[in-house]
């Protein structure tokens, strides 16, 4: 209350006494325009290393494409040489056993054998199961659209199986999943969002071929437990589902692999 001059005042006197003054406008100016280029200076450092980065980014995500590509074309043109020299050797084979009773027998046998295995392709009258994922799977965020305890929206692998074995059950002779030949060592699972049969991807919509009688195929399907399961994944979530019958259908064989051990089980 005794003091009734501001502090500033003396602070402002002592200055000038000092010799000190206020910058002029024309040295505030000067600072302000230095502080924007620095300013200015460091975005644009920022912006070339960022804009660097994503072209290195590009240039590393174009040599890996390329690399794909290349692996698959030399993939492709490794199964093509492997087809046609596995049937050179069928042919050779045919023209060594073939000439007498013992190499007829050993040559009916084998072909018995590769029928099991699925090793060659076949064709015939059949039916075909199709599976589609929905255009648009629902909001799973939306209770109004969640039902407690169902399975998630779209095709799954274990849908793929039990359609698989239902067909099997009912009396198919040969099965395809797409362009795969299902046979004994095949198998059916999804690796993040995408469909592996025989570690080979399957894209949707899934079709699933079973050479044998179509009417008996048919019959036995509608009656399983998979023809059940998937009409409710269809009423619940839009998955496509559909069964055809097939005049002729063509399966193509199923990858060979090596053995390397087996154990004589008896008769079968």
């Amino acid at each position: 209350m005794n003091d009734h001059l501001d502090p500033g005042y003396a602070g402002a006197v002592e200055d000038r006494e000092q010799g000190h003054s206020r910058p002029t406008r024309i040295a505030a100016g000067a600072w302000i325009s230095l502080g924007a280029v620095l300013v200015g200076l460091v975005f644009g450092i920022s912006y070339a290393q960022a804009t660097s980065s994503a072209s290195d980014v590009d240039q590393t995500r174009t040599e890996m494409l390329t690399k794909v590509r290349d692996a698959e074309d030399r993939g492709r043109g490794l199964a093509t040489g492997r087809d046609e020299l596995t049937v050179r050797v069928d042919d050779l084979r045919a023209s060594v056993l073939a000439g007498d009773a013992e190499g007829a027998q050993v040559l009916d046998q084998l072909r018995t054998l590769e029928s099991a295995a699925a090793a060659e392709p076949v064709h015939g009258p059949g039916l075909v199961v199709t599976l589609t994922d929905p255009a648009a799977r629902p909001d799973l965020s939306d209770s109004s659209q969640r039902v407690p305890g169902s399975p998630q929206a779209g095709v799954l692998d274990r849908d793929l199986q039990a359609v698989v074995n239902a067909l099997w059950a009912s009396g198919a002779e040969a099965v395809a999943v797409g362009d795969v030949r299902v046979g004994p060592a095949v198998t059916i699972r999804q690796a993040g969002g995408a469909m592996l049969v025989d570690n080979q991807p399957v894209p949707s919509p899934y079709r699933v071929s079973a050479i044998g009688p179509p009417r008996k195929l048919q019959t036995g399907f509608v009656v399983s437990d998979a023809y059940l399961r998937m009409s409710t994944v269809q009423q619940l979530y839009g998955v496509g589902f559909s069964i055809a019958e097939s005049d002729d259908l063509q399966l193509p064989a199923a990858a060979g692999r090596e053995v390397r051990f087996a154990q004589e089980t008896g008769a079968p």
